[in-house]
């Protein structure tokens, strides 16, 4: 199935007024640590895909999904992540992800060290092939 791709905009405008901030902190947290990300964005799944090439289940690593309380950041591999912080969820085979219900969790240490390593795994990931 062919799905429309949009842009980080889209993706604002599907988040409340009160998600809008974390989801904007989200993205500059990841070009901080990933100056030359590659993003899709899903506006029909409220999903912004973050990775080292465009191809989402094999060389993105994360991804800013707006919910209706919150914002997920999640992982596409994030089973295979250290968590001493205990901050991923789910039980998938390689999803994991964070829920982020408020601003200030965005500045948690533990979330940045998800996404380097994240990255690092996916940079790894992408010279293999």
């Amino acid at each position: 199935m062919n799905q429309t791709r949009g842009t980080f905009e889209d993706i604002l405008s599907s988040a409340s007024p009160e998600l809008r901030p974390l989801c904007k902190a989200l993205r500059r947290l990841i070009a901080s640590l990933h100056k030359e990300f590659v993003e899709v964005v899903w506006p029909r799944q409220r999903i912004a895909s973050f990775g080292v090439g465009p191809r989402k289940m094999t060389e993105h690593y994360a991804y800013i999904a707006v919910q209706r309380a919150h914002v997920n950041l999640g992982f596409y591999h994030g089973a295979s992540l250290a968590d001493p912080a205990c901050l991923l969820e789910g039980t998938g085979k390689n999803l994991r992800h964070v829920k982020l219900p408020e601003l200030s969790a965005v500045k948690n240490p533990a979330v940045a060290a998800l996404l380097r390593a994240a990255i690092v795994d996916r940079r790894r990931h992408a010279r293999k092939a």
